[in-house]
């Protein structure tokens, strides 16, 4: 019998979900919890899917100053003159360890029109407008259209981005693989429960030895 969750190697993606300054920065309100240890695992993570030419997709968010594309949870402290995430600063630009050269920046006008920004080869960065990575995108057109059926995915802010990005991936019947030490703000049970709606659990370590078994991306699992 088919098993519909299983993970296609071949058919992979990484989705780096928030990897922006602002949540490993010193001070800043929105530095995430655990960075320090999943940073590195992330870093290898993007190493290997750049080596293979696999696709990877930087979700990242990005908050104007007046507050009119902010969450509702956050927009008060935006608009009271809470400055993170802003287009065109440092605090929004993706990390030095994930960013493919260090002379590579976020376009915000690209971003906001909604084009996938292409910053090395099959390396893109997306804008969400909220939590979820596939919310008010066209992430899975862009998915579908590069026939990936499978989703690695890590990041920063598990607890917000992550989580609802593997909720919209699994309601849209993509095979995911959540890897728990390249998360920050993840409790052991907030993942674990993820098992009950398919998604596959596997630390990085893990999932570099599956990738490195899986030869070229027409290759499945």
């Amino acid at each position: 019998m088919a098993n519909y969750c299983v993970p296609e190697r071949g058919k992979a993606a990484l989705l780096c979900v928030s990897a922006q300054r602002d949540f490993v920065t010193p001070g800043s309100p929105l530095r995430a919890s655990g960075s320090r240890s999943a940073l590195p695992n992330m870093r290898r993570l993007v190493e290997a899917f750049r080596s293979r030419g696999a696709p990877i997709f930087h979700s990242v968010r990005l908050y104007k100053a007046d507050g009119s594309n902010v969450d509702a949870c956050r927009r008060q402290a935006v608009e009271e003159g809470m400055r993170i995430l802003m287009p065109g600063t440092l605090g929004a630009e993706l990390i030095d360890e994930l960013n493919p050269s260090p002379g590579v920046r976020l376009d915000p006008e690209q971003l906001f029109s909604g084009e996938f920004q292409e910053i090395a080869r099959n390396e893109f960065v997306h804008y969400r407008p909220r939590w979820g990575a596939f919310h008010e995108t066209s992430l899975e057109e862009r998915l579908r259209a590069l026939e990936v059926t499978t989703l690695v995915i890590c990041g920063f802010s598990f607890a917000t981005g992550g989580r609802a990005s593997v909720y919209e991936a699994s309601a849209r019947d993509f095979r995911i693989i959540l890897v728990p030490d390249a998360l920050c703000n993840a409790t052991e049970d907030s993942v674990r429960e993820l098992g009950r709606i398919g998604v596959y659990l596997m630390d990085s370590a893990n999932c570099l030895a599956w990738l490195g078994n899986g030869g070229t991306r027409s290759a499945a699992a």
